[in-house]
């Protein structure tokens, strides 16, 4: 229960982060998608290497 907590809070957390991005909302709709449907892999992916970059794939 303790670790679905973690990933929920987590998740809204990059969400938010993705939606401050300054990108076009179907980018961070498919985005935000793909992180709250991988779990942690996705978190994961997107803390270490995707926050960085996500704003060159969409513009």
């Amino acid at each position: 229960m303790i670790l679905y907590l973690i990933g929920l809070i987590c998740s809204v957390w990059c969400v938010l982060d993705i939606f401050k991005k300054n990108i076009q909302l179907p980018g961070k709709l498919i985005v935000s998608i793909l992180v709250l449907a991988t779990s942690w892999v996705g978190l994961a992916l997107y803390y270490f290497w995707a926050r960085h970059n996500v704003e060159s794939w969409f513009k």
